[in-house]
């Protein structure tokens, strides 16, 4: 059963009980038995709360007078509501894997988590992937739109944009969004929610690399250290999110490599030889715009 409080009451219903648990968001949801991103959506009234959640957090049942309707669990669905096909589509159970991870980095780097209203209400769940027009072709067409469909079983849609040079993958789907927001990549602009890699990509070196290949090949660059010698490259990181930057250098050291110091707070670049070589044999590249770029600046590889 779900019930329906005056409007802004749900809100301040879950606001007191954090506050005198003394709780953050991530320690109340563990202590309610509930998601991270459900528990947001109860505090941000785009759901219902449940009887049972109600009953947990108002034993006193101080808010019983603000509730004005109980409905049945489904009613949403029944009523047709906002849920598209494209929000309700189901995503393959998600396993937290080297796939996963460098979808992650991918979406932090290029990607957008949006969740668009239709006037105070969520109408659509969508995951957007920027990139150039011609030079990002092929890595979202040949890379990207395989890796999603093997993780997610979803297709994406392709947008084009060539006034603005501009391409776009849109992945919809409420359940997705939702796996974001449960990892702490919340919807909405980046550098403003300092969004960042999830701690459970740090905790192994496999899942640390192929998220790196991600932020590299949407937000990295390739460029010669000198024209007196060609041959000497850099590889370069640009962000304007500092909490991302910090910790994509921090997983770089993690790693064993030697990055240098953060430049004006938005890039910082790997410049020792060995250690790009490194780079390509371990975590390599998938965008063909930074493979034919770098043979050309360098041979070698």
């Amino acid at each position: 059963m779900r019930l329906k409080l005056k409007k802004g009451q749900q809100k301040r219903l879950i606001k007191k009980f954090k506050e005198e648990k003394n709780l953050t968001w991530n320690n109340l949801s563990e202590f309610l038995g509930i998601k991270y991103g459900k528990l947001k959506s109860f505090f941000d009234e785009t759901s219902l709360i449940t009887e049972e959640l109600y009953q947990k957090i108002d034993q006193e049942r101080k808010f019983s007078k603000y509730i004005i309707e109980k409905k049945e669990e489904g009613w949403g669905k029944i009523k047709g509501g906002l849920n598209s096909p494209g929000s309700t589509k189901k995503i393959r159970k998600i396993s937290f894997d080297e796939k996963l991870s460098e979808f992650v980095g991918i979406v932090l780097g290029d990607g957008h988590v949006g969740l668009y209203k239709k006037g105070k209400k969520i109408g659509v769940y969508c995951i957007r992937i920027a990139g150039d027009l011609k030079k990002d072709q092929d890595y979202h067409i040949n890379y990207i739109k395989k890796l999603f469909q093997d993780l997610f079983n979803l297709r994406a849609k392709e947008v084009l944009r060539k006034k603005n040079n501009e391409r776009f993958l849109d992945f919809y789907s409420k359940e997705l969004v939702n796996l974001f927001i449960e990892m702490g990549i919340k919807p909405g602009n980046k550098i403003k929610n300092q969004s960042t890699i999830p701690k459970w990509i740090f905790s192994n070196k496999s899942y640390l690399k192929v998220c790196l290949r991600g932020l590299i090949d949407t937000d990295g660059s390739i460029f010669r250290m000198s024209k007196k010698d060609y041959k000497l490259i850099r590889i370069n990181f640009t962000n304007h999110n500092i909490t991302l930057l910090n910790d994509v250098r921090r997983a770089f050291l993690n790693l064993g490599f030697h990055p240098s110091k953060i430049i004006n707070n938005r890039q910082f670049h790997i410049s020792r030889q060995k250690e790009i070589k490194r780079y390509v044999e371990e975590i390599g590249f998938k965008n063909l715009k930074h493979i034919q770029r770098l043979k050309e600046f360098s041979p070698i590889f």
